[in-house]
């Protein structure tokens, strides 16, 4: 087991890595206090995993609440009923919740923690890689609005994350692939040794081969640890875990949550803001071309796809949280490995861009 400790103003938690964590009660009881504990899942990962939490957690006060799985059901109805769960099982403030699935059940049940009580304990347990790389380190917590993606949410920072990468064992291959999206990101934007470890080890990767995945799930979350110890709540360097999702984000939104896992609208969002960089002249000639190649062995998306509208795509993006009163804050490379934070491309440089990349 390998733990990566979080030092943050607000709270510090460890990260533990490893396979087989999940029945480690002893792991889970030193996180927990002595009110009630509430688990909340969707309806896939429930039913692989609830029974092993649940007998790692003998002898708790726990109950469970299992909530729809899928994108579209981040919403402030799914949330609402989490508090209600919470009230009904008459929760205090010294009460539990663990995020048991991925993204999504992350997201949700942490602003639900945030917002009871004005803020309670939660664990994160991820079972997605995209999750176990990503969305369960850093604190950021949140649900979708009908109109943009984490419009509303909350910075809440967990007790802890367990991430057991044995689940991974039963994730699908579409989700697998599209937590290797964020994983390529890290490689994109500060580590190009990294990225060229996943270009030379594709193949271990898409075989699952579990050294292959520690190692990359280890060494993505050192480099979230890293930002998150730096800048907390995104004023300043953490904007760079933001590659590809402006564009990420107003294509899920765009397609109605509906048409894309969060990993592919990221991978399409890279390459965008790539190609976009490249226009501009930010990033050598072939930047685009070699982080497409590298998305496409993970068979990912590198396409806006020909239904989507350009112009309402582009206008999705002023929606976007990432933006600020000078304009559009996008993240762009300056090569592969290094990035920027970017407020100067015009309307016309952000379209071309858009548009060159339809499908």
């Amino acid at each position: 087991m390998k733990t990566i400790w979080i030092d943050l103003p607000s709270r510090n938690y460890s990260v533990y890595l490893g396979r087989g964590l999940l029945p480690r009660s002893e792991l889970w009881k030193k996180h927990l206090g002595d009110g009630k504990i509430l688990i909340v899942s969707n309806e896939t990962v429930a039913p692989l995993y609830l029974d092993t939490l649940m007998q790692a957690l003998a002898g708790k006060d726990a109950d469970v609440h299992v909530i729809p799985d899928g994108e579209r059901f981040k919403t402030f109805e799914t949330w609402r009923g989490i508090l209600d769960r919470l009230v009904a099982i008459e929760a205090r403030r010294d009460a539990t919740l663990i995020a048991l699935g991925g993204g999504v059940v992350g997201d949700i049940t942490g602003f639900a923690a945030a917002s009871y009580m004005r803020g309670i304990r939660f664990l994160q347990s991820p079972t997605t890689l995209l999750a176990q790389v990503d969305a369960s380190v850093g604190g950021k917590t949140g649900i979708n609005h009908e109109r943009g993606k984490n419009l509303v949410g909350a910075f809440h920072q967990p007790a802890a994350v367990i991430i057991d990468s044995a689940t991974l064992d039963t994730l699908e291959k579409r989700e697998f692939n599209a937590g290797l999206a964020e994983v390529v990101k890290y490689g994109a934007i500060f580590d190009a040794p990294f990225f060229a470890w996943l270009e030379e080890n594709a193949a271990a990767v898409i075989a699952r081969d579990p050294t292959a995945i520690d190692f990359l799930i280890e060494r993505s979350v050192e480099a979230k640890a890293d930002i998150v110890r730096e800048d907390e709540k995104e004023a300043g360097i953490r904007a760079l875990l933001n590659f590809g999702h402006s564009f990420g984000h107003a294509l899920e939104s765009e397609t109605a949550y509906s048409k894309y896992l969060h990993g592919e609208a990221v991978a399409i969002g890279m390459v965008t803001a790539a190609r976009l960089s490249e226009n501009r002249g930010l990033c050598p000639a072939g930047t685009e071309e070699r982080l497409s190649s590298l998305l496409r062995q993970f068979d990912l998306p590198v396409n806006i796809p020909a239904d989507v509208s350009p112009g309402r795509l582009q206008s999705a993006l002023s929606l976007d949280k990432k933006a600020v009163a000078g304009g559009l804050r996008l993240v762009l490379l300056e090569e592969t490995g290094r990035a920027i934070v970017d407020r100067t491309s015009s309307p016309a440089e952000i379209a071309a861009a858009i548009e060159q990349g339809l499908a």
